[in-house]
């Protein structure tokens, strides 16, 4: 009788261990479910998260700033806190910033150039032997320097317009003010029978020199921005440092009161340092 009543005991838990197991599979297979509907993308399946980042990816094509999101949702997955997220969301548009000024800096650079790059070739076409109308419409389509405004200057001087204003409209934009001497150069040539090619071939000396000078003042200044890269990238060495000696760091700064003043107050010094540093390389830029 006893092993009978062991034997329907066992079978007994063996149904409710099966009956078990295919409970959880059910509700396993439903919570997953649920999450496709709450989190599906159009396409569904495997290939939707490939496909949703691949949107996502393109969508932040040439916005190198919006990487500072996924930063900071990693600090804040590893410290365990929102804050890193919004701190990253705010830094978004201030880094958008910073990297615009640099490309509207490196554009004007490219500008200059492309100006030193046209007198030269005009003063080498004249010299071939081409009319000025058809040495500019050459060297402009050749360097790109005119940039929206060659359509303009090209039918000025083709047709008998006014290159000289041409040529200084042309000059408004930034970094492309070289072209006004371009265009004095022009009308002293039209109206006082000057050698055009002469006076561009000192516009370009001219031009190339303080394109130089300027070269050179970067390169004397390359140490101080090391000295501003180092600045900022200290703390965030700190940070791994006390991670790799099993200090958390992040969950000091993030979930305790002096943690939390200790990072407002080394934040805003670390802005303060960073701005500082910036403003006198800047100084010493436009001096």
């Amino acid at each position: 009788m006893t092993v009978i009543t062991g034997g329907a005991a066992a079978q007994g838990a063996a149904v409710l261990c099966a009956g078990g197991a295919l409970w959880w599979t059910a509700e396993r297979e439903r919570a997953l479910r649920r999450a496709r509907a709450v989190l599906a993308v159009p396409g569904g399946g495997a290939a939707a998260w490939p496909a949703a980042f691949g949107r996502w990816r393109e969508a932040a094509r040439g916005r190198p700033e919006w990487l500072c999101l996924p930063l900071a949702a990693l600090l804040g997955l590893l410290g365990g806190s929102l804050l890193p997220l919004l701190v990253g969301a705010v830094a978004v548009p201030l880094v958008g910033r910073r990297l615009r000024a640099a490309g509207a800096r490196r554009e004007r650079g490219a500008r200059g150039d492309g100006v030193v790059a046209l007198c030269g070739a005009v003063a080498g076409e004249l010299r071939a032997g081409w009319q000025p109308a058809q040495a500019l419409a050459f060297a402009a389509r050749t360097t790109g320097a005119l940039g929206g405004q060659e359509a303009a200057v090209v039918a000025a001087a083709r047709f008998g317009g006014d290159v000289p204003e041409a040529l200084r409209r042309a000059a408004r934009r930034d970094g492309a003010d070289g072209l006004a001497g371009m265009a004095a150069c022009w009308q002293v040539a039209v109206d006082g029978g000057a050698g055009l090619a002469a006076g561009l071939d000192r516009l370009e000396a001219s031009l190339r020199a303080h394109r130089d000078q300027r070269e050179r003042l970067r390169a004397q200044l390359a140490g101080a921005w090391a000295t501003v890269v180092v600045l900022a990238v200290l703390p965030v060495a700190g940070l791994g440092l006390g991670a790799a000696l099993g200090a958390r760091p992040l969950r000091v700064l993030l979930h305790t009161p002096a943690g939390l003043g200790c990072l407002v107050v080394g934040g805003a010094l670390e802005a303060l340092g960073l701005w500082w540093a910036a403003r006198i390389v800047r100084r010493g830029e436009e001096a």
